[in-house]
């Protein structure tokens, strides 16, 4: 076979230096095209699945949420494995799928299967499903540099501005916020003057709720113009949460502040973010999207910032903490570098020793053309060009130095026996 092979291309010589010439080309293109990251991406292919519960215990969490969950979801096509995680108020369900599914498919699949577990959770509980991300998805990190603004409008500022802009970044899955104040409105309900007026807190938050909403009408024609009438109910400040009326009493209205007092503070926190010990700082994590280029989800997330920028308040500014593009820059340099140095260092030893240009050509032209293939065959199977990758094509140089060597002195080898045959024939003649 390799015989057939080898005449077939010494026969149609044009025909394999166009294709050798194409597939370099092809794979000039392909090195563009690939994604470029700093580590392989060896994690799970996992959907999660997040439901939040604040105030239950994780043994409530447990069995009325977890439990549920898992079990419903067992039976997905190409589920290998199903992990629930249950803490305060809080519970995860890991779904990992076969390495070959694809991840979107599979969160189709559990979005489906979730629309019919969520009839056995408590009323009002609602799944959602993780960021389509992976275990080394936090590509970069970021802070607020805005000492002069107490930690409740940093996070304001985050969650309501810089988040939604970092969002719309193509690659970006998430903008996971931390750190700071979440604001909120804070009823502290005294129980005695619950106990006096004969309510429940089921009373108060039913009548908090009803009054923190519009309400629509229909229009009304006047000289021909046209009106529409709404109720406008929503809540502006704490003052409108304690003017609303509970129920009457006597003809008298209770209201919020009778029966409590009404404040502004932040949400239960479980831990804080402290910046080198210099304090609690507000920041987000930029989590990319499975399969994109890190390198240029960084770059699109910085130019953004750059834009975000000008839109935030005076003496505010946004300071890196983590950026990955930092170690991928470097990798990738190192890893060029040492490759350029085996490449030279090849071409140099094979000229020296084989003391014949054509065959030295003919060796290291090689080089380029199996390397511009790899890149082909590294898109094909999704893989990036990382440390490992990278590694591995220039550990594979010797490889493809060794094979022409032996080629060209087999070459001569046969060529050297066709003369000597030739010669011993000529003078028996």
């Amino acid at each position: 076979m390799i015989q057939k092979l080898i005449s077939l291309s010494l026969r149609n010589r044009l025909v394999v230096v166009l294709m050798a010439a194409g597939l370099f080309v092809w794979g000039i293109f392909s090195v563009s095209d690939n994604p470029i990251d700093a580590i392989p991406d060896l994690s799970e292919n996992q959907v999660i699945v997040f439901t939040e519960w604040m105030g239950r215990s994780p043994q409530v969490i447990e069995d009325q949420i977890t439990y549920p969950l898992v079990s419903n979801l067992q039976g997905i096509p190409k589920v290998k494995n199903i992990r629930g995680a249950s803490m305060f108020g809080m519970s995860f369900v890991y779904v990992i799928f076969d390495d070959k599914t694809d991840i979107y498919w599979a969160r189709t699949r559990v979005l489906e299967r979730l629309n019919y577990a969520q009839r056995l959770l408590p009323q009002g509980i609602s799944p959602v499903l993780g960021p389509d991300g992976t275990g080394v998805g936090h590509v970069f990190w970021y802070t607020l540099d805005a000492r002069n603004i107490d930690l409740g409008e940093q996070r304001t500022l985050q969650d309501w501005y810089v988040k939604f802009a970092l969002q719309t970044v193509p690659g970006v899955a998430e903008i996971a916020s931390f750190g700071g104040f979440e604001k909120q409105y804070q009823l502290v309900i005294d129980p005695v003057k619950l106990q006096f007026y004969n309510l429940s807190l089921m009373n108060v938050m039913n009548a908090v709720k009803a009054n923190n909403n519009d309400v629509g009408g229909r229009k009304f024609e006047m000289s021909d113009m046209a009106y529409i009438i709404r109720g406008l109910g929503y809540i502006k400040n704490k003052e409108d949460v304690e003017n609303i009326a509970i129920v009457n009493n006597k003809g008298i209205p209770v209201r919020v502040k009778d029966v409590g007092s009404v404040q502004m503070g932040g949400d239960l926190r479980l831990g804080i973010f402290d910046e080198n010990g210099e304090g609690e700082v507000v920041g987000g994590i930029v989590v990319m999207r499975y399969g994109e280029n890190a390198d240029k989800v960084i770059t699109a997330v910085k130019k953004k910032m750059g834009e975000v920028q000008k839109g935030l308040p005076e003496h505010v500014s946004f300071k890196i903490v983590y950026d990955r593009s930092t170690l991928i820059e470097a990798a990738i340099k190192t890893v060029k570098g040492k490759l350029i140095e085996e490449i030279s260092i090849v071409c140099l030893i094979v000229i020296l020793f084989l003391l014949h240009w054509k065959s030295a050509l003919s060796i290291i032209i090689q080089i380029p053309i199996t390397i511009a293939i790899s890149f082909i065959l590294l898109n094909a199977f999704g893989l990036s060009s990382n440390i490992m990758s990278l590694t591995g094509i220039a550990l594979a140089i010797g490889v493809i130095v060794d094979n022409g060597i032996i080629m060209s002195e087999n070459s001569y080898r046969h060529l050297s026996e066709w003369q000597n045959n030739q010669v011993n024939q000529k003078e028996k003649e």
